[in-house]
């Protein structure tokens, strides 16, 4: 014996399958939310270290960063502390180039209870000139500690040349 559902019944059925419950349109709000303040904050710490020269940037740029960051950078090795980091951007890129975020590259993954991971892809550009050679990817780890948040991890690697990219 056959049973014939009919089409409206199935149409329907898989249409609420399909459809998002409002359980996933609020972890996707709350995630486009964390996207912006991630995006924002990005933006906010690579003002700062594109100034770096002038040292109350340098002090800003400083700011976004958990005394205790880790940095690793494929080319430069591992710094285990702010201090340190800064040693390197003030030595090696004040002055000297620029960073900007690759446009479309940023992703935003929460970490509930801590914070958040941001992944993309940014260029460096010569300060004095302005052109921009060096590609390279990046993943940092953002922590929310009692409404502020500080760049707990930085990833640094793939550095590349950006010619023909």
């Amino acid at each position: 014996m056959t049973h014939r559902i009919p089409i409206g019944l199935l149409l329907a059925t898989l249409a609420l399958a399909a459809a998002p419950s409002s359980a996933d349109e609020t972890a996707e709000d709350a995630n486009a939310g964390l996207r912006a303040t991630i995006a924002r904050l990005d933006h906010d710490v690579f003002d700062a270290f594109n100034r770096c020269a002038d040292p109350a940037e340098l002090d800003r740029h400083a700011g976004y960063f958990d005394p205790a960051v880790e940095f690793y950078h494929d080319t430069g090795g591992v710094t285990w502390s702010r201090e340190a980091m800064l040693e390197n951007t003030r030595r090696y890129a004040c002055g000297n180039f620029t960073r900007e975020v690759v446009p479309g590259s940023l992703r935003v993954y929460p970490v509930p209870g801590f914070g958040a991971i941001a992944q993309g892809g940014h260029r460096f550009c010569q300060a004095a000139t302005g052109t921009c050679e060096g590609l390279a990817d990046f993943t940092m780890v953002w922590r929310l500690d009692d409404g502020q948040w500080r760049i707990t991890r930085v990833l640094s690697y793939g550095h590349r040349s950006a010619a023909g990219q």
